[in-house]
């Protein structure tokens, strides 16, 4: 259970490294560095992310222990396609094509996601092994770092590249720190097998692809903005939908780092059926909890953004925000409701049919809806890709897994949030305060906790008194 501090030491941080670099660097140049780091993103996925997805399902004390392959393969794989990256970013770099923004920021791009998906092959060998400690010096190093490198080198600067070189140095300073944790000695190179790589590949790219779509959307929508309208549209649409994504991200993520291991584990113990009411139960705690953070956030956004949003974005910011908010819900329903069900029933490619309905479903609605002078057009695109894409998945579920999330959970849910929101946006009316701020959270907080009670949302109320009891 420690884990989850680091986790929301991470998530607070994160936040307010992304705040303060839109800060410093201001909208147009945060647009070019919010595109390349979207860039990023994606290629990380396309090229690590299946090593990250295999190490959380395949890797443990056990396995290593007796299965030494399974760390080799890992790290074998890793080093092969940093190599690789590698001399992908030379050419970008030193090639005779220049590549947008610039070739600077396309080579730093490339070096950003060899570091973390480095980064996150390195949490994710951790996590499998429940080490807690290592877990919070590599996230609370890694956001130490990116305060002092990302967020300095972007006010000493104002500078899109250094702030994007500083990504690569926090993310890699931090992993110097647990190298001696993270040793194997028994996974040497001569370790690694063909057939671990297949295996890994089997049960990740599925899981790959769908993530893949989904990243493709905001990075085109941004590309698009920047295309028609500018980088500091494409930065204010970009820095709306990052703080969204780190505030849901940060809940669903903390909230994953426990049920997805504990579904795991109890497959290990209990078997396929055991896994499934696990998974059952996870759904709702998440649904209980992501539905009220997103449109939490939408309800209080005139104070949030007047107190803590960079000034040149204000207004735009809420804008966005309030249209990429059902973006926001699905994003966390999807990653973190949805996608376990499908992981532990190994069945992945409906993952993919679903992420290929969201990015179907972006580009129509970017050809659909009508053209603005902002990039309003963008943002509701993006809530509908997000939509489109989680009733796909819901329906996917439904047609081909045993696992269902209980209705009474999801009734619950939505009644809560509606009572919260009901009572917090008459608040807006109190000012712009940090008072008139902290009286809504209180009072949302209150609101929906009097609903989860009442209704037992998730079984919440249940878990909390036998807690209790137990102290």
């Amino acid at each position: 259970m420690l884990i989850v501090l680091p986790f929301l030491v991470n998530s607070i941080l994160s936040f307010v490294i992304g705040l303060l670099v839109a800060k410093m660097l201001g909208p147009a140049e945060y647009g070019r560095f919010a595109l390349a780091l979207s860039v990023a993103v994606v290629l990380q996925t396309l090229v690590f992310e299946w090593l990250r997805l295999a190490a959380l399902r395949f890797y443990s004390d056990g396995e290593r222990a007796t299965r030494p392959e399974i760390r080799a393969t890992l790290d074998v794989g890793f080093g092969l396609l940093a190599l690789a990256g590698a001399a992908v970013a030379a050419i970008m770099f030193l090639g005779p094509v220049s590549l947008p923004p610039s070739p600077a920021l396309a080579a730093l791009a490339v070096g950003a996601a060899a570091a973390n998906g480095a980064f996150d092959l390195a949490a994710a060998l951790v996590r499998a092994r429940f080490l807690d400690r290592a877990y919070g010096v590599l996230v609370v190093a890694k956001n130490v770092l990116a305060l002092v490198l990302v967020v300095g080198g972007a006010w000493w600067f104002q500078s899109a590249a250094v702030a994007l070189a500083g990504v690569i140095v926090s993310a890699a300073g931090s992993i110097a720190l647990v190298l001696r944790t993270l040793a194997d000695p028994q996974a040497t190179p001569a370790r690694a097998r063909a057939a671990a790589a297949r295996m890994f590949a089997g049960y990740a790219v599925p899981i790959v692809l769908a993530n893949l779509l989904y990243q493709i959307v905001p990075m085109m929508n941004r590309w698009l903005a920047a295309d028609t309208l500018g980088y500091a549209q494409s930065g204010q649409l970009a820095l709306a939908f990052e703080i969204g994504i780190r505030i849901v991200g940060a809940i669903g993520s903390s909230l994953d780092v426990i049920l997805f291991q504990l579904a795991v584990l109890t497959e290990r113990i209990e078997g396929a059926p055991g896994a499934r009411v696990q998974v059952q139960r996870n759904m709702g705690v998440v649904i209980g909890i992501v539905l009220p953070a997103a449109f939490g956030a939408y309800a209080v956004l005139p104070a949030f953004e007047a107190l803590l949003v960079p000034e040149s974005f204000r207004g735009p910011f809420a804008h966005y925000f309030a249209l990429m908010t059902p973006a926001l819900a699905a994003f966390g329903l999807i990653n973190y409701a949805i996608y376990p069900a499908f992981q532990i029933e190994r069945r992945t490619l409906p993952l993919v049919i679903a992420a290929l309905v969201a990015l179907l479903a972006n580009v129509l609605a970017l050809a659909l809806l009508p053209a603005t002078q902002d990039a309003t057009s963008y943002a509701l695109a993006q809530s509908i890709s997000s939509v489109a894409g989680l009733l796909a998945l819901l329906a996917a579920l439904f047609a081909l897994t045993p696992v269902r999330p209980r209705w009474r959970d999801v009734a619950a849910a939505v009644v809560g949030v509606a009572a919260m929101v009901t009572i917090l946006l008459p608040m807006r009316t109190l000012g712009l305060g940090a008072d008139t701020l902290a009286i809504q959270i209180v009072g949302g907080f209150l609101v929906y906790f009097i609903v989860v009670m009442s209704l037992d949302i998730a079984e919440l109320r249940t878990l909390l008194l036998a807690r209790l009891l137990r102290t």
